[in-house]
């Protein structure tokens, strides 16, 4: 791989895609000429989909704006409890203890799913580096310091690895992006649960943080010998080498639709609350590190236009925006999944 990136920002690489469907596609809708805005903010794992729905949306109701912004899921669900904004967005949802104290009530609803990945920057070598388990938590743990080093150049025979510093990036600020990736790591390794945890904070051993799936990507694009986890459309938009993970089965699997697919198939939402998460997957085709990410909604809305606006727009994304969510890099939801979110939807009134 050439040290001289070719990289499409997400927010163009939007553009054109929008541009390209709605002219195909959207149709004005102006029967309702009340002007309604919405505010969210949250999660950057899915921004880019949520982004690129937003501007479709407005393509075909232009009487409807909604501004969102990827501040990351911790910072999103607090300015939800405050009740600053008028939805959330998370990747691990919403516990217990924060819904109690959202006055006018919370529902979570998973709008889609993807894949953590553990991107690099290694020159001349291609995408697909193999990585065990226990290798890319030494790597995050800081044990194992060089790209040469026998553990992983074991696994990649034939590879020529550089003599070169591991440079570990994580993120800065509270992120479910971190929350999914570290609980993945708490249940692949005994030393990962007792000497860090998992969170949407955590304290690393080791590497340099970055605010956003956003800066994580732009950090792992500039340096050379970088390593991070990031949300899969931001690697598949800039074009950066992910590695195949080794799963429950002992198989080294890469990040692909299909293969996050095969696990979010395992994932079953209790009709409680649509909230589940699952570690590590067993199913030998799975790719190990997959979740749902969640919009999160009031139940009750003093403004009916605002309750009606958001309703309309989830209905529009279980629909006709699930059938874009392939090319922006996420995976569309199963049916059943979307049966159960309008039911969940519905609960939203003024």
């Amino acid at each position: 791989m050439s040290t001289q990136r070719q990289s499409l920002r997400p927010s163009c690489l939007l553009f054109l895609i929008v541009l390209s469907l709605c002219t195909k596609s959207c149709t004005s809708d102006v029967k309702n000429s009340t002007n309604v805005s919405l505010t969210g903010a949250g999660a950057t794992f899915p921004a880019p989909l949520y982004q690129g729905w937003f501007a479709m949306y407005n393509q075909q109701h232009p009487n409807v704006k909604i501004n969102y912004q990827s501040i990351g899921s911790g910072t999103g669900i607090s300015q939800f409890i405050q009740g600053t904004v008028d939805f959330a967005a998370s990747d691990v949802a919403i516990t217990e203890e924060q819904a109690a104290q959202v006055k006018r009530g919370a529902i979570a609803l998973p709008m889609t799913a993807g894949a953590i990945v553990i991107a690099y920057n290694l020159p001349k070598v291609a995408t697909g580096l193999k990585l065990s388990r226990a290798v890319y938590t030494d790597i995050f743990l800081g044990k194992i310091k060089t790209w040469n080093d026998p553990k992983i150049a074991t696994l990649n025979p034939g590879v020529q690895l550089p003599d070169l510093p591991i440079l570990v990036v994580h993120r800065s600020d509270g992120s479910g992006t971190t929350s999914v990736f570290t609980q993945h790591l708490n249940a692949i390794s005994p030393e990962w649960k007792n000497k860090v945890g998992a969170g949407k904070a955590i304290a690393w051993p080791i590497g340099i943080g970055a605010k956003g799936n956003e800066g994580v990507t732009a950090h792992i694009q500039q340096l050379v010998g970088t390593i991070g986890y990031i949300e899969y459309s931001y690697a598949m938009q800039n074009n950066l080498s992910v590695a195949a993970l080794e799963n429950k089965a002992g198989r080294y699997i890469m990040p692909t639709l299909d293969s996050a697919a095969q696990t979010l198939e395992k994932i079953e939402l209790p009709s409680k609350n649509l909230i589940a998460f699952i570690t590590d997957p067993a199913d030998p085709q799975s790719y190990p590190i997959v979740t749902y990410t969640w919009l999160l909604s009031y139940q009750k809305y003093q403004d009916p236009q605002k309750a009606q606006v958001l309703k309309n727009f989830v209905d529009w994304a279980l629909t006709t925006g699930q059938k874009y969510s392939t090319e922006l890099g996420y995976i569309p939801l199963p049916q059943e999944v979307v049966t159960q979110v309008k039911s969940a939807a519905g609960k939203i009134s003024e």
